[in-house]
């Protein structure tokens, strides 16, 4: 069975069944699983969960995980969706839990699908690459804080779970990974979600710039100078504080 998308499967079964605890409570509804591979952390997840989705995009794998989950597959206790996640609406099962091990190249994609979804996910627990796990739960002040930061802890509350060597797949990939659990969450000083992710993209543009330099093209030039806040990077400000400029940013542009 060849390695058509790059995989490196996680076989250490002490992270398995720590991904599934995280993921799913015993007796869990639903859970979707991303990417399930030869099904190494779908068999302790249908140990724990009701009901897996598991999205397989390729098909050698989707035959074998057919082999493998023949009776879990039969009572309906497993549906494998042979798919592209990033096309298949996530949602489609009602509310659930979603893991899963994220390649690289796609987790900010699988991310913003997560987060598309409004009510329909309780909550989600990845194995991703370190670096990106850094950013994604990194705050104000840190080298790793930026977009994606803001994206991820504007959905939901963050947490980095634990590290995960190379030695724990197979293949070894040449970087670290670590598992990251994502909990639904709103934040009352962000009353437009869209709009202020649109304002906090401007904002990153580029990180080395002030926010004044940033914000120059999108708001009127005497506004942006007046800004006590332009001086600063974004990188900067916390989320709140972000949520706080965009607001102030609107209110100037509607009275000029």
């Amino acid at each position: 069975m060849g390695r058509r998308f790059g995989q490196h499967f996680l076989t250490r079964k002490s992270v398995l069944d720590r991904i599934a605890e995280a993921a799913c409570a015993p007796g869990e509804p639903l859970v979707v699983e991303i990417g399930p591979g030869k099904g190494a952390l779908t068999e302790p997840l249908l140990a724990r969960a009701e009901r897996v989705i598991a999205i397989e995009v390729d098909p050698p794998l989707v035959h074998y995980l057919q082999q493998k989950f023949r009776d879990p597959i039969a009572e309906g206790r497993l549906t494998l969706v042979e798919d592209d996640v990033l096309k298949t609406n996530l949602g489609a099962w009602g509310p659930a839990a979603i893991t899963g091990n994220l390649p690289y190249y796609i987790t900010s994609p699988i991310l913003e699908s997560v987060f598309s979804l409004g009510e329909n996910w309780r909550k989600a627990v990845f194995l991703v690459q370190a670096e990106v796990a850094a950013r994604i739960a990194s705050g104000p002040g840190s080298r790793d804080y930026g977009y994606l930061s803001v994206l991820a802890q504007s959905h939901a509350a963050v947490e980095v779970l634990f590290d995960v060597p190379h030695s724990a797949f197979s293949p070894p990939p040449k970087v670290e990974s670590a598992v990251i659990s994502l909990t639904p969450r709103t934040l009352e000083q962000i009353t437009d979600r869209p709009a202020f992710l649109r304002f906090a993209s401007v904002c990153f543009r580029h990180k080395r710039k002030t926010l004044r330099n940033n914000l120059a093209a999108a708001y009127p030039k005497e506004t942006v100078d007046r800004l006590e806040e332009g001086r600063l990077r974004a990188e900067q400000l916390g989320i709140r504080e972000l949520a706080a400029l965009h607001k102030k940013l609107e209110l100037a542009r509607q009275t000029i």
